[in-house]
């Protein structure tokens, strides 16, 4: 993709640069820095130019609340082992609670069992304080963790909450997670108490999970104590579950208002879990402190949210994304939560729900966005949108032409801001940005603070060249540990081990001279194709215009005597064959939108692509299926959003 040639979708207005947040915090910068900031990439050079007085000019600006003082912003001398406002207290829940307004609800929520319900401050705040108060009376005290097999409800925020306002840690798991991966991720972290729900519903077909709760129980030794939220059926029991109590018997009325305890600013607020597909995921550990600089820094000042709108991303609890709702309320931001299938009655449900709830910021997935385009969905023309001021996308790079998509047929004055970044820094490297214009098929900017590159094989910044993803400089929402990892050795290896002392995501990317971003795919599923290497988000851009083919996925095998094996995989749209003119038609469009070297070896009708829980395309897994590993070493089924897909994979690996 020449940038030089994307073409320019959007700009933002005078009315939207005067009152956006990041002009604010340049006024006030200007002010206490001296600095006049005449455009967005001096902003950000000097925001990682100097990290450590960026982020302290961060923490005076939004007023954060230090209940003891730092001693030092910063603190250590190579990546990983920076310690950041050493010497504080603070709390991420004090936070949220700070932005309350009983003018507005603070939670609005909608299942596909459910009609849309609001939840005021004031409800929200007696049920937090509520089950803080249960929470201490079943000895759970700063530093325990408590852990949620719960849908994306208010249930999960409000027991969110609760246990990080004592200072207790969190972690969560959706309930389409399979038992053994819900084990996996659990049992790491020895948790004191569970929340679960007795099931769930997804394109309208109940599952009840109340085996898996009792199995979890038997299998995670150190619950003391477990809550089931009957969401499934009001009548749910307890029954067959042991040391469990119901969701509404845990409710006093006497419950005094709800306090925060301080903890220190490294002190871990939640664990979150890499996908797990061939291994035991990775308990990625954040900081309170991190977290919620971070937090205040990229809702402010890229994603512009302002106190009553109305913020959604479509996710569920065992996504970081879930994570990031909760974090909007920093911002003043009434959350939006929806429970269920985007896809159910049909693909206009989450657009429906947006007109609905009277959505301001809409974030939802790549692959749903391109799904919407291929369907032919256009819900500028059908649903009242006209409060949505922005759509974000994440999850996997955005092609190009479902940039256009949204501008044709969603809003054609809506502030695009794809973003990309991860579990491993609950957050975004690159992003939106008030200021400045949106490209076809381009991330607007690198996010302040974030000292991000793309590195060349010598490990060099280059410009207008793809490159391995890197950040230079410490973030203070980079993790501060894996849990039982204590001499940092899975740590290093995951993000450290190319470039000592330089943080390697993963990622292909793009830094365009002008400064926006172009995101190619995992760099560890990179095809590396007669010594050169291709991002497999190359082949998705351009095997995504065919309205023939609903999915695709596509691996490269390394054979003996410098041979290669590059199949692509292909879902056929409904009424669809994959005839001899077709593969001709995708070799076509590779070859004229890519190269040569992007044409596979053959092209395979499949049933379905595999997909992790959070929605990623298991190339890695894939490839390794076919390089002959058994299945158990491979992938691991618990972890995979729809197991079934693998066994096509297994089955073909046998006629290579």
């Amino acid at each position: 993709m020449k940038t030089e040639t994307s073409p320019l979708l959007w700009q933002p207005d005078d009315a939207l640069i005067r009152s956006c947040h990041l002009t604010q915090f340049a006024e006030w910068l200007k002010e206490k820095e001296k600095i006049d900031f005449s455009d967005y990439h001096s902003f950000w050079e000097w925001s990682v130019a100097d990290v450590a007085r960026f982020w302290q000019r961060a923490a005076e600006y939004f007023e954060v609340q230090f209940h003891r003082p730092y001693e030092e912003v910063l603190q250590g001398e190579q990546m990983p082992f920076y310690k950041w406002f050493t010497g504080s207290t603070l709390n991420y829940a004090e936070h949220i609670f700070r932005m309350r307004d009983d003018s507005r609800p603070a939670i609005i929520f909608k299942s596909e069992r459910h009609p849309l319900a609001e939840i005021s401050w004031g409800e929200l705040a007696g049920q937090v304080a509520s089950m803080r108060l249960w929470l201490q009376e079943q000895g759970v005290q700063k530093g325990d963790r408590v852990v949620a097999y719960l849908p994306n409800i208010p249930e999960a925020t409000i027991a969110f909450l609760a246990t990080c306002s004592l200072g207790a840690i969190w972690s969560s798991c959706s309930p389409d997670f399979g038992l053994n991966s819900v084990v996996d991720r659990f049992a790491q972290i020895e948790p004191r108490v569970l929340f679960a729900c007795d099931g769930y519903t997804y394109n309208g077909k109940p599952f009840d999970k109340r085996e898996v709760v009792s199995a979890l129980l038997e299998r995670l030794p150190t619950v003391k104590r477990a809550v089931l939220v009957p969401f499934l059926d009001a009548d749910a029991t307890t029954a067959g579950l042991r040391d469990t109590v119901l969701w509404h018997d845990t409710f006093r009325a006497d419950a005094p208002e709800v306090t925060f305890e301080p903890v220190p600013f490294e002190h871990p607020i939640w664990v979150l879990y890499s996908s797990g597909t061939t291994g035991i995921p990775k308990a990625i550990t954040h900081c309170h402190g991190g977290n919620l600089l971070e937090h205040l820094k990229y809702l402010h000042f890229h994603n512009d949210v302002h106190p009553g709108e109305r913020f959604f991303w479509y996710s569920t609890t065992g996504w970081m994304m879930w994570n990031f709702v909760q974090a909007s309320m920093l911002a003043g931001a009434t959350i939006v939560l929806y429970e269920g299938s985007p896809a159910y009655p049909d693909l206009n449900a989450l657009w429906r729900f947006a007109e609905e709830a009277g959505i301001t910021h809409f974030g939802t997935s790549a692959p749903f966005l391109v799904a919407c385009m291929k369907q032919g969905i256009r819900p500028g023309a059908d649903f009242d949108l006209s409060g949505m001021r922005s759509i974000g996308s994440t999850g996997a790079p955005l092609p190009p032409e479902a940039f256009d998509y949204v501008y044709d047929h969603i809003k054609k004055d809506v502030w695009l801001a794809s973003m990309a970044g991860g579990t491993d820094v609950c957050t975004a490297w690159v992003g939106g940005n008030p200021w400045l214009p949106v490209f076809e098929g381009e991330i607007q900017c690198r996010c302040l603070g974030a000292d991000l590159h793309a590195f060349d094989e010598e490990g060099r910044p280059v410009i207008d060249q793809v490159g391995e993803l890197v950040v230079t400089s410490p973030m203070p929402s980079m993790p501060v540990f894996f849990w039982n990892d204590p001499e940092y050795k899975r740590y290093l290896s995951s993000y450290f081990e190319m470039y000592p002392g330089v943080w390697r995501h993963g990622d292909w990317i793009k830094v365009t001279s002008r400064g926006t971003v172009i995101i190619y795919g995992r760099s560890d599923a990179t095809l590396n194709r007669h010594g050169v290497r291709i991002g497999t988000a190359e082949i998705y851009r351009a095997v995504d215009k065919l309205p023939e083919i609903a999915d695709s996925l596509i691996v490269n095998l390394e054979r003996e005597g410098g041979n290669d094996y590059m199949p692509l995989f292909v879902v056929m749209a409904p009424g669809n064959r994959l005839t001899d003119e077709l593969k001709q038609k995708i070799k076509a469009t590779l070859r004229r939108e890519c190269s040569p070297r992007h044409v596979p070896d053959d092209i395979i009708e499949v049933p379905a692509i595999p997909y992790t829980i959070s929605g990623k395309k298991m190339e890695t897994p894939v490839k390794k299926i076919l390089m002959g590993f058994p299945i158990e070493k491979a992938a691991k089924r618990d972890s995979t959003k729809n197991p079934e897909a693998l066994d096509f994979f297994v089955e073909f690996a046998k006629r290579l």
